[in-house]
């Protein structure tokens, strides 16, 4: 039996607590992203100089900022951003080191010396310094935030997926792809490359909580999403200046970026668990 069939086998059966709990926040705040205009009361960017500042109460649960900008509203509205950060600042680096593992382990050589060399650079930078200097390079905003994580973040997939191609290209159902004639795009993309993922899925919800971190870090030093739109990191870092006289706007948004975080830690760690993968 196929890795793939024996990991679709294991979903049918008993369902591990934390992934049942890590879905459940994940659905949580997609409900929140997507009904966002419905249940958020107030306009996210609207100002209300007279109640600026104002403390959570029945009217603003999560208080106001120095703008009189809904703290709750604000929150809400951000989830669609970090939600958006979270899920395009994997898939990118996934497509990419998928793609890149999967033909290094497969064609090893040459070919495979090249991309290790290539990975063994990428490595040799600190992970934050080279994405803030790419950013850096092509101008804040979430696009450049989004090209600078599929720069930089696809090595732990090539190596994930090039790993298990160089095992499952020796196995009985690739040397009979072979030996039918398949091409050899047939026999990766199709035979060896399904069998190999499921490791890098586990892993993405693991890497997803980097993404969401250095996406509202990104925010937070000015260089991702820019005012005045409402984002986790962004809200955080103008509450920073009024911690002691207003600390509910650093923190609930705060709160959402841990709660964010641990969902999708609790989602890799209950897949893993599913699916016999260590993440």
């Amino acid at each position: 039996m196929s890795a793939r069939r024996r990991g679709l086998r294991r979903l049918t059966g008993h369902v591990p607590q934390p992934l049942m709990i890590g879905a459940g926040i994940l659905i949580f705040f997609i409900v929140l992203a997507v009904g966002a205009p419905v249940i958020a009361p107030y306009d996210p960017i609207y100002q209300d100089i007279s109640a600026r500042l104002a403390p959570p109460s029945l009217v603003h649960p999560f208080g106001t900022d120095n703008f009189g900008r809904d703290i709750l509203s604000r929150v809400i509205w951000s989830t669609r951003i970090d939600l958006q950060i979270a899920f395009l600042g994997v898939i990118f680096p996934f497509i990419i080191g998928t793609a890149a593992g999967t033909i290094a382990g497969y064609f090893g050589g040459l070919t495979d010396t090249l991309f290790m060399r290539l990975i063994d650079i990428v490595l040799a930078f600190p992970f934050l310094v080279l994405m803030l200097a790419i950013i850096a390079i092509l101008g804040p905003g979430l696009a450049s935030f989004y090209i600078a994580m599929a720069l930089v973040g696809w090595v732990s997939y090539a190596r994930l997926v090039r790993a298990q191609i160089l095992v499952l290209k020796q196995s009985d159902f690739a040397m009979a792809a072979k030996s039918l004639g398949f091409s050899h795009w047939r026999i990766m993309f199709r035979h060896l490359l399904p069998n190999a993922l499921i490791g890098s899925i586990v892993f993405a919800m693991s890497d997803a909580v980097l993404v969401l971190l250095n996406g509202a870090a990104i925010s937070y030093l000015g260089l991702g999403v820019q005012p005045p739109t409402a984002e986790w990191g962004i809200m955080v870092a103008e509450g920073q200046a009024f911690i002691s006289i207003a600390w509910w706007i650093a923190t609930f948004p705060g709160l959402a970026i841990v709660l964010l975080a641990f969902g999708f830690s609790l989602l890799a760690d209950g897949l893993g668990e599913k699916l016999g993968v260590r993440p």
